[in-house]
Order: C-alpha cells, then structure tokens, then sequence
C-alpha cells in the first residue's frame, strides 16, 4: 500500500524486487557451509559470492550511493576489492545479515525517493550508458536480481538437485 512518501508505481516495483530478495534467500537459505562456498560453474563464482554481490555492487551501488549519492556509500565502494570473492574466514551469516541491512538502507532510499528523480551520483565505469531515473534504476535492480536468482537456481541444481518453485 503506497504512504505519502511512496508513490503507487515505486510500491509496485518495491514489490517485484521484494520478490526477487525473497528468492534469493529462499534458494540458498539450507545450504551446507560447504556448498555455499563451492563454485559448480567454471567461471568460479560461489553461492555466498552472488549473494555478497548482489549486497555491494547492486543494492549498496544502485540505491544508495548512485540514486541517493550518499556519501558514506560511495566511500565503501571505493574499498571493495571484489564483491564476488568472500574471505574464506568469513562466516556466510555475516554475508546474509549483509544483504538484509543493505536491503534495508535501500528500502529508506527506494521508499523516500519519487520515480522520476534522477541520479543524483554516477560513476564514470559505464561509459556512455546511463539510467535516467530512480523507476530506470528500480527496474535494472529488479532484471539484475532476477537474473542472478536464475543463476542461484542452476547452480542449487547442481550443487544437490534441489530446485525452487518447481510445479509438476
């Protein structure tokens, strides 16, 4: 339900990408230490790597530092090395309590932020393209995570045969 400072189309997508957050916890939510940390595909990437990711370099990246230009954010940024490597010490609780509060930072920025308001940061690693609206980046945000839920569900898959949602 929109509030005064939400409008009915920014609920809408706040929404979607909710979603999207669900689905990601959702398939990696049982796994073994073990198999978080394990890379099934030859690129090498990890479960708790995607989700690390998924925490920096798009919900911290797109929501508070490039929509909201928050300068703490933008700070941060300039200390990851590479968001889709975790510490092998790193417990994969802190990864996820990660995730949520970033999730949450955003949700302040998303929920106080009308969808056409422009960025109000943007770094020069994208060349010529650019987003030109917080709906623009709502809706990169919303295909991004998707995208990375399908890459969670194959590597589940392979990983213990579990699939997500499957209807028979």
């Amino acid at each position: 339900m929109p509030t005064t400072t939400m409008e009915a189309e920014t609920a809408a997508l706040l929404a979607a990408l909710d979603s999207q957050r669900e689905h990601i916890r959702s398939v990696v939510h049982d796994l073994a230490d073990a198999d978080l940390r394990r890379p099934v595909l030859p690129s090498g990437w990890t479960c708790l790597g995607l989700v690390n990711h998924l925490a920096l370099d798009v919900e911290l990246f797109w929501f508070r530092a490039v929509l909201a230009s928050e300068q703490a954010a933008i700070d941060e940024l300039d200390t990851i090395a590479n968001a889709w490597q975790v510490a092998p010490g790193t417990p994969a609780q802190d990864i996820f309590d990660v995730y949520d509060n970033q999730i949450a930072l955003a949700n302040n920025v998303i929920r106080s932020t009308l969808a056409d308001v422009k960025p109000a940061w943007w770094p020069d690693m994208f060349g010529g393209w650019r987003v030109e609206s917080h709906r623009q980046i709502l809706l990169h945000v919303i295909s991004e995570t998707a995208c990375h839920a399908g890459h969670l569900d194959a590597a589940r898959e392979l990983i213990d045969g579990g699939q997500w949602l499957v209807l028979t």
